[in-house]
């Protein structure tokens, strides 16, 4: 008997090997995220003066991440803390307060009376599925306005909540500006009631942000429209160097008696990319309600992963709550983003003193980590065979990877490739 069992076993066992199972046969490559892919083909690289402008997160003046002094402050002062088993309750908590602070303001009567539902989530991208999960189920019909362009995983994210989306219109290729009036048109004639996703501060991929006024021309028209605003705050600071400056546009929007709803991420503004800290909360009408809404969205966020890790909730909510580091914080968000425009000043002032054909206005005008070039997908492309400068084939540049040792680099390999375009749409127009 024991031979036959043997024997049995072993036949089982070659057989499993030897069958092929088709249950996966049908799956096919997934399409590569275009970020991903630059950094992959960055990497690829082994020329030494390779550029990489394609990463979202900060670097300093020698292409290197950042560790931030309020982040290493923050690092001592939680380091005999034990949170082993799960989120603090209390930790969770501050983390929510604090953020919403940061949104809504130090003295906000929303803060005060309690009229928001918050939680914590797994960064910007988190709160974001959270929010369009949340809107499914209580909207199921609804769809998402998104503006044109985006950030390309708001597409993938509404998709696998299986909301329908429209795009409105935001970037105007001539100008590289602002399509104010096709945008107003666009929200205008979107049904009443629509779902509106907002970037309130430093546009990505564009770096075009609305000025004060069109920001109150858009609020009004909302108002009109019944439009619901959600705001994606993933750069808060970046675009100005002042956190409460960047948030002038929610802050509009509670001045006209909106109820919105904001994600918000710690990646960027205090470089902890990898600890994927985040928020999403969402204005009710009273305390009662937003205590409705945030159980439905702690259930929610049960069914995907639970609860964050308690790490990086820990220091982000040690940062905000103490005045002294948080202090600190403010000066390094101040520090980031002056070095980010200045690359701005000076990748524009060497294209002007090359004797580009083109305007490069735009790169200053634009603001944040994010610069929309106006390079080609036949530009970009050359770029990175020719000269290792890596970035995606819409012409979005990484203004934190542009330093003082390759921004001359950088203006001249650009000015090669626009100038060869130029030269040969002139030819054309000759033999035309």
């Amino acid at each position: 008997m024991m031979v036959i069992c043997r024997y049995l076993r072993r036949g089982i066992s070659t057989s499993t090997r030897a069958t092929r199972w088709p249950w996966w046969d049908h799956v096919t490559p997934a399409p590569k995220d275009p970020i991903n892919g630059v950094t992959e083909a960055f990497l690829a690289d082994p020329c030494p003066y390779k550029i990489n402008l394609g990463v979202g997160a900060y670097r300093d003046d020698d292409g290197k991440p950042v560790a931030l002094q309020c982040v290493k402050e923050a690092e001592d002062k939680i380091a005999a803390t034990n949170f082993l088993e799960s989120t603090s309750t209390a930790v969770s908590s501050r983390l929510v307060e604090e953020s919403a602070k940061l949104v809504y303001g130090e003295d906000s009567d929303i803060i005060k009376e309690g009229r928001f539902a918050g939680i914590q989530a797994l960064s910007g991208t988190g709160a974001c599925r959270l929010f369009a999960e949340f809107q499914k189920r209580f909207y199921p019909d609804s769809r998402i306005y998104l503006p044109d362009p985006t950030w390309s995983n708001h597409h993938n994210i509404w998709r696998d909540a299986h909301v329908p989306e429209r795009t409105f219109h935001y970037y105007h290729p001539d100008s590289k500006g602002l399509n104010f009036a096709a945008l107003m048109d666009d929200v205008k004639n979107a049904p009443d009631g629509s779902f509106f996703l907002v970037h309130p501060c430093a546009h990505n991929p564009t770096g075009v942000d609305p000025g004060y006024e069109q920001w109150q021309e858009i609020s009004s028209l909302f108002k009109v429209k019944n439009h619901f605003p959600f705001f994606d705050m993933a750069y808060q600071g970046f675009a100005s160097g002042d956190l409460e400056r960047d948030a002038q546009a929610i802050r509009i929007f509670l001045e006209d008696g909106h109820l919105i709803a904001c994600a918000q991420s710690f990646a960027k503004n205090m470089g902890l990319y990898g600890h994927r800290v985040g928020c999403l909360s969402v204005l009710c009408n009273d305390k009662t309600q937003a205590g409705t809404i945030k159980g439905h969205l702690q259930q929610i966020a049960s069914t995907m992963y639970g609860s964050p890790p308690i790490h990086g909730i820990a220091l982000v909510s040690k940062i905000l709550s103490d005045p002294d580091i948080k202090a600190i914080w403010l000066r390094d968000v101040k520090v980031m983003a002056t070095r980010v425009q200045r690359m701005r000043a000076i990748l524009r002032e060497t294209l002007e003193r090359l004797g580009s054909p083109l305007s490069w206005q735009h790169i200053t005008n634009q603001v944040g980590m994010f610069s929309l070039s106006g390079l080609t997908p036949d530009e970009v492309d050359r770029l990175a065979k020719e000269f290792h400068i890596y970035m995606t084939r819409d012409g979005r540049i990484s203004m934190a990877g542009v330093t003082t040792k390759n921004v001359g680099y950088l203006a001249n390999a650009i000015h090669e490739v626009t100038s060869f375009d130029q030269d040969a749409k002139m030819l054309y127009n000759i033999g035309a």
